[in-house]
């Protein structure tokens, strides 16, 4: 059973996943942090510094360690009984009362890092995060739906490459698409609506004054975040995927593209 977390108005957790301080990353979460605190409540999960152990293992699973079976049911089943470590529960406590959730990293190897990754593997636990079926509709509580509901989120991600590079068109391949496994196949499926991708290009190669123009821009974008759509991902409640996970033949022709999930 998935249990529903109502966030606490004006709460931020700020989940941070870089190693180094004077970075460019360590600027903009400085910046960021600082401009959202003038209206928010900020938590910030530092996952370096906090030595936050990425990889799942049985000590996730507490005393149900012994029994056989899927490791993710295990892990809910740990969640409702308590069993779960302290490190995942402080983190849990801090997701479950923020209405906005900003993850923010470097892309390494055209994704996050794997301390973000173990993150959520240990974090968006099913009973947590998601799990039971709804019982009018018949369909799993996920995809716009779940414990994490009625919150948003927004990435902040540097990446070396340029605009064009990192484009629809580029080479390196489009970076919504880089990262749909995140804003839509982590965030989304718990609930959590997405904000517009907030990019830093050409991270690597920033001289001094160019690192503070951007975390103006991102401390100039957080100053009305709170007033953003975000973008519309199909729910699977909504029937578009008609009792399957492969969407309706008759919604976006032709196309197989990610773009096809976002509602028109």
């Amino acid at each position: 059973m998935t249990i529903a977390h109502p966030p606490k108005p004006d709460t931020v957790l700020w989940v941070y996943a870089h190693p180094r301080r004077d970075s460019l990353n360590d600027r903009l979460l400085q910046a960021g942090t600082k401009a959202l605190s003038q209206r928010y409540e900020v938590a910030v999960s530092d996952l370096y510094a906090q030595g936050f152990d990425p990889v799942l293992s049985e000590r996730d699973l507490g005393d149900l360690a012994a029994r056989p079976g899927n490791i993710a049911e295990l892990a809910g089943e740990a969640y409702v009984q308590g069993r779960l470590p302290e490190d995942v529960r402080q983190e849990q406590a801090k997701v479950a009362a923020a209405e906005l959730l900003v993850l923010q990293f470097p892309l390494w190897w055209y994704g996050p890092p794997a301390i973000l990754k173990g993150w959520f593997d240990r974090v968006l636990t099913s009973g947590f995060a998601y799990g039971d079926d709804d019982p009018e509709l018949g369909v799993p509580r996920r995809y716009g739906d779940g414990g994490l509901a009625g919150r948003k989120a927004l990435v902040v991600v540097t990446a070396g490459e340029d605009e064009r590079s990192i484009g629809p068109r580029g080479i390196s391949g489009d970076l919504d698409s880089l990262l749909f496994p995140v804003t839509h196949g982590v965030l989304w499926y718990v609930g959590i609506e997405v904000l517009d991708l907030h990019v830093v290009h050409d991270a690597d190669s920033l001289g001094p004054g160019q690192v503070e123009q951007q975390a103006e821009r991102l401390a100039t974008r957080l100053g009305g975040v709170g007033g953003e759509r975000a973008r519309r991902f199909r729910r699977l409640r909504d029937g578009d995927y008609a009792h399957t996970r492969a969407l309706r033949e008759d919604l976006a022709p032709g196309r197989t593209d990610l773009g096809i999930h976002v509602a028109e």
